[in-house]
């Protein structure tokens, strides 16, 4: 399996995490608690935050000072993640249209 990128890595404490994002370490928790950010712990069972994670609680702070809900968030979160996962799809399935249609074998694209 590929390497996650830098920005994907789980390697920041939520200390650290708190000091970047200006939220308190019970404001992070609060917000995974909510399901709106998902940290690796470690065999301590610390939290691991990535850059990713950072930038998304920003974004959740930005939108609770506007005055939008937890759960309003997580449901765009949700929207959001569904409408990746069916452009993906589609991706997929138009590949395999014009494979079939064309004859491309597994393995002969990219030279192989």
């Amino acid at each position: 399996m590929e390497e996650p990128s830098y920005k994907n890595r789980k390697v920041i404490t939520i200390g650290v995490v708190s000091e970047l994002t200006g939220l308190s370490e019970r404001q992070i928790r609060y917000y995974e608690e909510r399901k709106l950010i998902f940290p690796e712990r470690t065999e301590r069972g610390n939290r691991k935050y990535s850059f990713s994670d950072v930038e998304r609680l920003m974004d959740i702070a930005d939108k609770r000072e506007e005055g939008v809900r937890t759960y309003e968030i997580r449901q765009d979160m949700l929207k959001a993640k569904k409408k990746e996962e069916d452009k993906k799809l589609r991706e997929r399935m138009l590949r395999g249209q014009l494979n079939a249609r064309f004859g491309v074998q597994k393995g002969r694209l990219n030279g192989k």
